[in-house]
């Protein structure tokens, strides 16, 4: 007697709590542990009930508590036109009320090249963002090494582009970058957590950082439009800081929700 005659017994007779097998088949089931396993729960009673830990009867409960029907999601391309729309339109904005000196100052192929690496990362960014709304999505880069890959990225491009000049009055010029830059990224965050609350977001770390410099690129831009201090040393520490400042802001922020999110759990857990 071997499993498969077993099977064949089992698919031929009439499984149940009182079924009796031949004695052969009965030898079969001392030695082999799979097989008993398969027949005790074919002997079970219909409608038996297993039963559950005091441990995963709490889970369960806590679980429960908080589910809600949920709207589904829209289709990638209307967050990414969203992310995109609403960068463009903070930019946008911001150039208008600043101005546009730097675009005098800088040549041809600066404003070309800067204003090209910082769409592309715009861009890698946003879709970065939609893929971590939907659990599951594939990712061109891991989220968590994107915003640091995108801060060296353009920190290369800034020095390909521009030299070391003129630094007198470094951190009074720079205090003004800042000043001016960041309240724009604020701005821009506004409606990127909006958007964001419409997915499913496992790890807020990673896209609270890529968000926050998603909104800091916002402010980055309308500083690279509009300031013409072309000294590298300003454009590293002051305009692309802007994005750095609101890439840790957005990682602050989600750490907080996570740590917020796991106390919730824990007071469930103590309440259940």
């Amino acid at each position: 007697m071997n499993c498969r005659d077993l099977e064949r017994i089992m698919i031929e007779g009439d499984m149940g709590a009182t079924s009796v097998f031949p004695p052969e088949a009965e030898e079969h089931l001392l030695t082999c542990l799979r097989c008993k396993e398969i027949v005790g729960a074919l002997r079970m009673p219909s409608g038996e009930e297993t039963g559950m830990s005091p441990a995963l009867t709490r889970l369960a409960s806590g679980l429960a508590a908080d589910i809600s029907p949920t709207r589904p999601m829209a289709p990638a391309g209307f967050y990414l036109t969203a992310f995109l729309g609403i960068f463009a339109s903070i930019v946008s904005f911001g150039v208008f009320r600043e101005g546009t000196r730097a675009l005098s100052a800088m040549s041809l192929l600066q404003i070309l090249s800067i204003l090209g690496a910082l769409g592309a990362c715009a861009f890698l960014l946003a879709s970065s963002l939609v893929a971590q709304m939907a659990p599951g999505s594939l990712h061109r880069f891991r989220p968590e090494y994107l915003p640091a890959t995108v801060v060296v990225t353009l920190s290369v491009v800034a020095g390909a582009l521009f030299q070391f000049g003129d630094a007198t009055r470094f951190w009074v010029r720079g205090w003004g970058c800042l000043r001016m830059g960041f309240p724009f990224a604020l701005l821009a965050a506004g409606p990127f957590w909006v958007v964001l609350r419409r997915g499913a977001i496992l790890s807020p770390r990673a896209a609270g950082a890529a968000a926050g410099l998603l909104a800091g690129l916002a402010g980055t831009s309308v500083l690279e439009i509009h300031c013409p201090n072309l000294d590298l040393s300003h454009i590293l520490v002051w305009h692309v800081g802007v994005s750095v400042l609101g890439s840790l802001c957005g990682l602050g922020a989600g750490v907080v929700a996570e740590s917020l999110a796991s106390s919730s759990v824990e007071l469930r857990g103590l309440k259940s």
